[in-house]
């Protein structure tokens, strides 16, 4: 009987708990649709409930206020032309004076050839949290935005070092930075790799080879040259762990990012390189630590200790830029790509092993087919849990 009735009070006590959670439940919504009215047309029970529920008010002003937070940080803040030009040659200087200068690269430098990015107010995980549904164009007809072109032109100037990528579009590899400056942390669309070969076996195609590939998934259907082993895509989903070599190359990223005196972040929203502690050396005491200039539309969580914060779109800013360095910044020229030099044919019987639009040395029109399925289709779908690839 003491067992029966110790359950009938632990039920009884659920109950209560639950009846509690709903009182509240109700008691916030009540009060927030009384806040929601004009103070003018209030009734005299409003503010007597107001009066009784004063933790219930303070709690709902800090969600208004930390939801006002959210939507002021998605906001895009572009400077004045005056204040522009100003913040340019503090860039042009700072670069001129660095010893050791490496760029991070976000989805913001790609925008201009149509792909869109993450965190904008047309971005991929803009679109998925309010509910849209996101499709990408034909990205092998994406090519080198001025941006991608300025940072070669930057590298082959001995003005840059090195180039930390989050982007998956290969467009920096196609823009002739050669592969030993670029690290591709998140993978590259149109590399898939051979992990049975040691070192890794790497092939670079003329097609998005993600066709097939998704989260957790990475197998694309094609064999080794070598040994006959199952060939997988590079791509780094979002839930994943990178641990492959190339193209992700972290250990030229990391000593990179040591020997940075500064860094320049370009098109990030940094809410996901700024959990790579290798990157910002926070070992080091602040004042040891990399000058950092970030140019991007929307806030970012390195805002605060950011040497100069420009807002302005990367294309406008790197245009600026190289004009104050008096440098030209070279015409991207398809035919030239170094990707069709770089690039390993399909073997006979494999030609259909993937349904992607060929790359070819014809310039393209613009950005349209819809595709589906890989790093950006099913890719999309955020992970829940850690996985190594």
């Amino acid at each position: 009987m003491a067992g029966v009735s110790q359950r009938e009070a632990r039920k009884a006590a659920e109950r209560r708990q639950k009846r509690a959670v709903e009182e509240q439940r109700a008691r916030i919504k009540l009060v927030s649709t009384i806040l929601q009215k004009p103070e003018e047309l209030r009734t005299k029970d409003d503010i007597t409930l107001l009066s009784a529920c004063v933790d219930t008010v303070e709690e709902l002003e800090k969600r208004k206020q930390k939801t006002e937070a959210r939507k002021r940080k998605l906001e895009e803040v572009i400077d004045e032309p005056d204040e522009l030009k100003k913040k340019i040659n503090l860039l042009a200087a700072a670069i001129q004076a660095a010893r050791y200068l490496v760029i991070y690269s976000g989805a913001g430098i790609s925008t201009a050839a149509s792909i869109p990015d993450y965190r904008g107010p047309n971005g991929v995980w803009t679109l998925l949290q309010s509910g849209r549904t996101v499709s990408a164009g034909d990205l092998s007809e994406a090519e080198p935005t001025l941006t991608h072109m300025g940072i070669t032109k930057l590298y082959k100037e001995k003005l840059v070092q090195h180039v930390v990528s989050q982007n998956c579009d290969g467009l920096h590899l196609r823009s002739s930075l050669p592969q030993k400056a670029l690290s591709e942390l998140h993978g590259n669309m149109y590399i898939e790799v051979c992990t049975y070969c040691s070192p890794n076996r790497e092939y670079i195609r003329l097609f998005d080879v993600t066709e097939r590939t998704s989260l957790h998934r990475h197998n694309t259907g094609r064999k080794c040259h070598k040994c006959g082993g199952e060939l997988r895509d590079t791509i780094v989903h979002f839930g994943e762990k990178g641990t492959l070599e190339q193209p992700l190359n972290w250990k030229g990223a990391a000593e990179a990012a040591k020997e940075a005196d500064v860094i320049i972040c370009l098109g990030s929203s940094l809410k996901v390189l700024k959990k790579y502690a290798c990157l910002w050396c926070m070992s080091r005491v602040p004042h040891k630590r990399p000058k950092l200039y970030i140019v991007n539309l929307q806030w970012t969580p390195k805002d605060g200790v950011a040497t100069l914060k420009i807002h302005a779109k990367c294309d406008d800013v790197m245009q600026l830029l190289l004009e104050e360095l008096c440098l030209e910044i070279p015409h991207y020229d398809r035919s030239k790509d170094p990707i069709f030099s770089l690039a390993t044919q399909l073997r006979p019987g494999e030609e259909d092993s993937h349904s992607r639009k060929l790359l070819t040395k014809d310039n393209p029109g613009s950005v349209g087919s819809t595709v589906s399925g890989g790093w950006y289709g099913k890719g999309c779908a955020k992970g829940r849990r850690k996985k190594k690839v």
